[in-house]
């Protein structure tokens, strides 16, 4: 209630009319022009003739009791002008707030429209570019189907002018054989090559052919001459039959010295090419060209099977001269021990003497001065080339005494006719003092 005295009933103001009744006003304008002006309240009565005695009685009274509460009701004043002060700060900065968050609303709004319009876009790019690449799949599916007829099609061409040209090779082949066979006994005509020549070339390039079916592509051969590389580290190594120059290759890559020799003028043109170090001529009389004592390594792969029987502990005695102490000579060739490589594989190449055993050849070396002597076994057969084993799950238990029997005749049966299919010496050469 205000301090100053009530003022008339018609009189009261507006302002105080808001604060008057069970709802007074909420605008914190009105609560400040209301303590700033100190408006006064009337006083009232609906109790007839008691409450206006009442309410004269209280304007009485009200005089009496203002003075000493003026301090008190200043300060009270004032606290609520400082509270009024802080609410409508409070006000103004969640008004401000409002606005922000009205402001954050619209612009997540624009913001998630954009967005919705961006993703509608890429989509429509997205199916778009879809449709695109299927069709580009489908013209290159068919362009290269296209390209395999037409590719097939030359195929089919170049295939039958090679059949054509391999038959006509052949017939040329064929001729020249028979031309030669007639003629190798005839004069030399001056400035030719004499039929013998001819027919010896014409020989070696049969050889060749015959070699490139049954032995083995470069990198087949190369692969398995690799066992050999740990033992060809102490020197120069000298390759008796060095063919296409596998084994030279190899050497060189690791540094080592190698030379070979060869009795193919094809197989030495090959080497060259390639920068490797091979000369024509004969085998033994390399050998026995070289210095004494001048080589780490001595050998020779697939070679001894065509020398006469004869000519092997001449081959041993020339490379124990040759190497120094502590070298090596390898010595490989079909393994006679499998009776499949004897009586079948072996004579495939007509140019074989005859297969070379195992403890013949050990015992020749020895005979030569070599010690220790190493024998590798190689190459074995393939599972599926050898003779089936029979499955013990598979059988009763009374038949498992049997059949383990069978087994064991199988694997001695086995052994002899398939074992491995080549093998190999590797003999050193003592130091003075430790040889045999």
């Amino acid at each position: 209630m205000a301090r100053a005295d009530e003022p008339p009933e018609s009189s009261i103001e507006p302002l105080i009319e808001k604060f008057l009744g069970e709802a007074p006003t909420q605008e914190l304008e009105d609560w400040r022009r209301l303590w700033e002006a100190d408006r006064a309240f009337p006083l009232r009565s609906h109790r007839g003739l008691v409450g206006r005695l009442v309410v004269a009685f209280k304007r009485l009274l009200r005089p009496l009791v203002k003075l000493p509460q003026n301090d008190l009701w200043e300060r009270q004043r004032t606290f609520n002008l400082v509270l009024l002060n802080m609410l409508e700060a409070r006000r103004d900065r969640l008004n401000r707030h409002r606005d922000q968050l009205r402001d954050l609303h619209k612009a997540r709004q624009e913001l998630l429209h954009d967005l919705r319009q961006v993703r509608d876009d890429l989509l429509r790019d997205v199916r778009n570019h879809e449709r695109r690449i299927i069709d580009l799949e489908g013209v290159r599916r068919e362009g290269m189907e296209a390209i395999m007829r037409h590719v097939d099609a030359l195929f089919a061409v170049i295939d039958q002018k090679f059949d054509r040209y391999r038959e006509d090779n052949r017939q040329i082949w064929s001729r020249l054989g028979s031309l030669l066979a007639v003629a190798e006994g005839a004069e030399p005509v001056d400035g030719a090559a004499s039929a013998p020549e001819l027919a010896a070339a014409y020989r070696e390039r049969q050889y060749l052919e015959l070699e490139e079916r049954f032995r083995g592509v470069e990198e087949e051969i190369a692969r398995r001459v690799a066992i050999y590389l740990p033992y060809l580290e102490r020197g120069e190594v000298l390759d008796l039959g060095c063919g296409r120059g596998e084994l030279l290759a190899l050497l060189g890559e690791r540094g080592v010295a190698a030379r070979g020799v060869d009795a193919s003028d094809e197989m030495v043109r090959r080497c060259r090419e390639q920068g490797l170090e091979a000369e024509h001529g004969d085998l033994l009389g390399e050998l026995e060209r070289a210095p004494e004592e001048s080589l780490g390594g001595v050998i020779s792969l697939h070679v001894i099977e065509h020398l006469p029987s004869a000519t092997l502990p001449r081959l041993a005695a020339l490379a124990w001269r040759a190497l120094r102490p502590g070298g090596v000579l390898i010595l490989e060739t079909p393994n006679p021990m499998s009776l499949v490589v004897a009586a079948r594989n072996f004579w495939l190449d007509p140019t074989h003497q005859r297969p070379v055993h195992p403890e013949m050849l050990s015992f020749c070396l020895e005979q030569a001065g070599f010690n220790p002597i190493e024998r590798l076994d190689l190459r074995a057969f393939d599972d599926g080339q050898r003779l089936p084993e029979l499955a013990m799950a598979d059988l009763d238990a009374e038949m498992r005494p049997l059949a383990e029997q069978v087994n064991r005749l199988r694997d001695r049966l086995d052994d002899l006719l398939f074992g491995f299919q080549d093998y190999a010496l590797v003999a050193t050469k003592p130091a003075p003092g430790l040889g045999t």
